[in-house]
């Protein structure tokens, strides 16, 4: 690990969030208290940084220095966020076309579908705080650096996007193996959402609740189901496809 993708020590971390820097996460040893702790901790909820417990033999493999039993790691990429995205998009005159990940946490299939939004011509790409991928050095190799240009918005959880994308007039479509509607049935040709699932679960229940449509791409051979990043492909060049 390069040192630059991280710094360590309670102040440090503190000064670099206070400063604007992007930080993806924070690792904490579990029993660390005291008042400059709860400084970082409130620091941390300010920018919706996702703070992890971890043995402190954790970080020790990270670094031997004085690291005070905290570890942050530095973001490859500035994040959006979707209340200050959306609105630019709409005046803009655009019809947006935003891709929302419920948990996927396979880098390269992550950089994958990025690469696939930069070429379709996505708005953005979601994750959620907690529970993800990240921006990572991987991500962006595997997706031809699309993720040095597509913008990635993290937001607090993928269920309140998906209310606040409804809210803003999209049409929020899940992909989702469970259902008996064919992907191409759906119009795309509004402000549109779709949301992909984790690689094992798919999109969650509670997600779901709050989509528009629900659909599914045909599978004629014996495996249930496509990798999450080629699926990803086939619903957005639908989105391609329809919009001419």
């Amino acid at each position: 690990m390069d040192k630059n993708d991280y710094i360590f020590g309670i102040r440090a971390v503190i000064e670099a969030i206070e400063a604007g820097k992007e930080i993806d996460k924070i690792l904490v040893k579990k029993d660390l208290q005291g008042e400059l702790a709860h400084e970082l901790f409130a620091a941390a909820r300010t920018i919706g940084t996702p703070i992890q417990r971890v043995p402190v033999e954790r970080i020790n493999r990270i670094t031997r220095k004085n690291h005070q039993g905290v570890v942050a790691f530095l973001s490859a990429v500035e994040y959006h966020t979707l209340d200050t995205l959306v609105p630019s998009l709409y005046e803009s005159g655009e019809t947006p076309f935003i891709v929302l990940l419920d948990g996927v946490t396979d880098v390269r299939n992550f950089g994958a579908i990025a690469r696939t939004c930069e070429c379709v011509g996505a708005n953005a790409i979601v994750i959620p705080a907690r529970g993800s991928v990240t921006v990572n050095a991987d991500a962006i190799k595997t997706s031809a650096g699309a993720l040095h240009t597509l913008p990635v918005c993290r937001e607090r959880s993928i269920q309140d996007a998906v209310k606040y994308l409804h809210d803003s007039g999209f049409t929020i479509v899940a992909a989702s193996e469970k259902s008996d509607k064919n992907y191409t049935q759906v119009d795309y040709t509004a402000p549109t959402a779709i949301v992909m699932g984790a690689e094992d679960t798919g999109v969650s229940p509670a997600v779901l609740r709050h989509c528009d449509e629900m659909v599914a791409i045909p599978m004629r051979g014996n495996i249930g189901s496509l990798n999450v990043s080629v699926a990803a492909g086939v619903m957005m060049y639908e989105v391609v496809r329809q919009r001419g």
